[in-house]
């Protein structure tokens, strides 16, 4: 069986509302070359913006522009969409410090999933930032998350947990088939590490990763290094595009993965059990 499935690049700014007409006429053309499913890239519609808690708080309340955007977005498309990361506040603590949250909608507009970032960048880097502390506006996530989509079943993920590889094993030993990857790694540590990160990904897990990427300048002069990629689980760049907005698309091969994991069959190989979190799986 041969899905479809997409990945969506964008260098997005303050400007929520543009960000929006910006991830729209990408997410059109993905759905016009017969995408069942599109990924776009971390903070694609508030990349920059000054006041987390506020926006998070807006929309948890019904009150922000995105989320009626995405639920009018996924019906008019008939499309399935991982909504990069948005603000939100846990949904028992409407009050509390976000999570960088990463949400499924399918194709009635509905919310599937929803993925908190386990793990926050944290980090010094040398470049024009230098100093990055997503602590300081959100909240670590505590679960794993995977739902069963028209494209396979999907595991979720956010750009720094790429570095973290026991996650995607307990993802891979949980059923994933695929993963979503929305990004936005800095110009420093993504020419050193991004592509030999999202293809050992794919590698070690035997799934497609759909690293969905930001790719150039931001506000407070940030610099992003896109690469956005479809990865097949031999490790393969199905797709890939440097910089600049961007909506690429590819198919994955069912029987070809299947068959791929009865060749080498490394989750039966595995000596050591996977440490988890809980984890939250949608059926």
């Amino acid at each position: 069986m041969i899905q479809t499935l997409a990945v969506i690049q964008m260098a997005s700014q303050a400007d929520v509302a543009g960000n929006l007409t910006s991830a729209r006429r990408l997410l059109e053309q993905a759905a016009a070359e017969g995408a069942r499913l599109a990924v776009l890239p971390e903070n694609f519609a508030a990349m920059g913006c000054s006041d987390l808690p506020r926006l998070g708080r807006a929309e948890a309340a019904g009150d922000g522009p995105i989320l009626p955007w995405l639920k009018q977005t996924a019906r008019d498309l008939r499309l399935w969409i991982v909504a990069g990361t948005l603000p939100l506040p846990p949904d028992d603590r409407p009050q509390g410090k976000p999570n960088a949250c990463s949400l499924l909608i399918d194709d009635q507009g509905q919310r599937v999933a929803r993925y908190d970032k386990l793990h926050l960048f944290d980090a010094d880097v040398a470049d024009n930032r230098r100093r990055y502390r997503e602590s300081d506006d959100y909240a670590a996530g505590q679960r794993l998350v995977l739902a069963d989509t028209p494209v396979g079943r999907l595991g979720m993920s956010v750009c720094y947990d790429l570095r973290f590889p026991e996650l995607y094993s307990a993802l891979r030993a949980a059923g994933a088939e695929l993963i979503s990857a929305p990004s936005a790694f800095t110009t420093v540590t993504g020419e050193a590490h991004w592509t030999t990160l999202i293809r050992a990904r794919a590698i070690e897990t035997q799934c497609y990763v759909l690293a969905a990427a930001q790719g150039g300048e931001h506000p407070g002069g940030r610099v992003t290094h896109g690469h956005s990629s479809i990865v097949d689980p031999w490790g393969r760049l199905l797709r890939e595009q440097a910089a600049g907005e961007v909506a690429l698309v590819a198919e994955r091969d069912a029987a070809e993965q299947v068959a791929l994991r009865q060749r080498m069959p490394v989750q039966h190989h595995r000596r050591f059990s996977v440490p988890c979190l809980g984890t939250d799986s949608l059926e």
